[in-house]
């Protein structure tokens, strides 16, 4: 499948699943091309996206955040959280679960795995990733199960929602 049409199903995706996001153009680099959290929203270059994965990984952020501190994945969400007093463990939680949700949303759109766990990713891991999300392993799966996203019936990668309603906080 071409990138266009990769992005434009990863765009009705997160239209139908109602997760806020704005196609924008900004001049300044951002940690991922194309890519930036702004004040609770995530804003997409398409101009200056390379890989469309990356839309369902920071997507993910949205998806799995305590429903409440939503509105504070600013910039670099981790240490703008930090200056907000969220918690490090909490934070590292769903950077995992995004991570999860990611895959799940990948395999919903039926997506190989290399559209998220791409080759410039996840600091050489890559296929670490592929290999343990295709396994049945991988990381943060069950937090989306405690957070009530993952199917009870049918588990992982399966979902019974897309956007987190369980607040822990």
């Amino acid at each position: 499948m071409e990138r266009a049409q990769q992005i434009k199903r990863v765009l009705g995706f997160l239209d139908d699943i109602a997760l806020p996001y704005r196609v924008v153009s900004f001049a300044q680099e951002t940690f991922l091309p194309g890519l930036r959290h702004n004040q609770g929203m995530l804003e997409i270059d398409l101009d200056k996206l390379i890989y469309p994965g990356d839309i369902l990984h920071e997507a993910g952020h949205y998806a799995v955040c305590e429903p409440k501190e939503r509105h504070l994945l600013d910039g670099d969400i981790y240490k703008t959280g930090l200056k907000h007093q969220r918690p490090k463990q909490q934070m590292m939680g769903e950077e995992m679960a995004a991570t999860a949700w990611s895959v799940a949303a990948a395999k919903y759109l039926g997506f190989s795995l290399d559209v998220v766990f791409h080759d410039a990713g996840y600091r050489g891991n890559s296929q670490n990733l592929i290999s343990a999300f295709e396994q049945g392993g991988g990381i943060g799966h069950p937090l989306l199960g405690a957070y009530q996203m993952s199917c009870k019936e049918q588990g992982f990668p399966k979902m019974q929602t897309w956007i987190r309603q369980v607040s822990w906080a």
